[in-house]
């Protein structure tokens, strides 16, 4: 089981380090901003330093958008992250799901998805899998509810695109996490990478706080994050407190 851990952007091959990591997952810009990457100073170590490298798109994007002055920029921010995440080796660019607003049609913000994947086809693809990911809370959203990601998948599937499944958000949604895996994979026929993440609040909250996989707040036992992990038989990332992931990457190498 590959396991690694979300962490800052200056150092990642140090924090990998510092946390008996396998993989990274980092952001190549603000999370809440706009701006085009800029080229990592790490970019070309991360291979030789065998650490596997992940990419989070920042959050606020929003493909599904029927809001021009939200989804065109976040048309063109996908794709200048995917071009910085190929640049550092990544083996994917997380994308969160998306939402329209009340009122108007899912139908929308599916379709809004697919012509991201038929625009960039026709410029040669992203160059990196785009990994779309579940997210916990949003009565419109693309990817909270399964038989709405059934419908999404239908719209994607075909161009490669690739699944991260979050526990904590799973669990906020209202997924029951001993079969989230197998329902998932019915959908998308892949699960790429597993974002293992406890929650802080009750199933069903819609509200996506995380928790440490072991030794803190959470709500979810431990043994049913590892199970979900052994399931997916995906590379695993914990977003989970700094300075518990050591500890929560510890515990599941033990497992593994």
């Amino acid at each position: 089981m590959l396991i690694g851990a979300h962490v800052r952007d200056d150092d990642p091959i140090s924090a990998a380090r510092e946390r008996n990591a396998d993989a990274v997952q980092f952001f190549l810009a603000d999370p809440q901003g706009w701006k085009k990457p800029q080229p990592h100073p790490q970019a070309g170590e991360f291979g030789p330093a065998g650490i596997d490298v992940y990419i989070h798109s920042p959050y606020v994007l929003n493909v599904a958008s029927l809001n021009n002055r939200i989804r065109i920029p976040s048309r063109k921010t996908v794709a200048q992250h995917a071009e910085g995440a190929r640049a550092v080796g990544a083996k994917g660019l997380i994308v969160h799901g998306g939402h329209v607003r009340k009122g108007e049609d899912a139908a929308e913000g599916i379709a809004n998805w697919r012509k991201l994947f038929e625009r960039q086809a026709e410029q040669g693809g992203f160059g990196v899998p785009i990994l779309i990911e579940n997210t916990a809370g949003g009565e419109n959203a693309m990817a909270r509810d399964l038989d709405m990601l059934a419908r999404l998948w239908d719209a994607v599937g075909d161009f490669g695109a690739g699944f991260c499944l979050d526990t904590c958000h799973a669990y906020a949604a209202g997924w029951e996490l001993d079969t989230a895996v197998e329902k998932v994979l019915a959908i998308t026929g892949r699960i790429d990478l597993v974002h293992l993440n406890n929650s802080r609040d009750p199933f069903g909250s819609q509200r996506d706080r995380h928790a440490n996989v072991v030794g803190g707040d959470g709500t979810i036992e431990p043994e049913l994050l590892a199970a979900v992990a052994k399931a997916a038989g995906a590379p695993v990332i914990v977003e989970t407190p700094a300075e518990g992931q050591a500890a929560d990457i510890e515990y599941l190498h033990g497992l593994a």
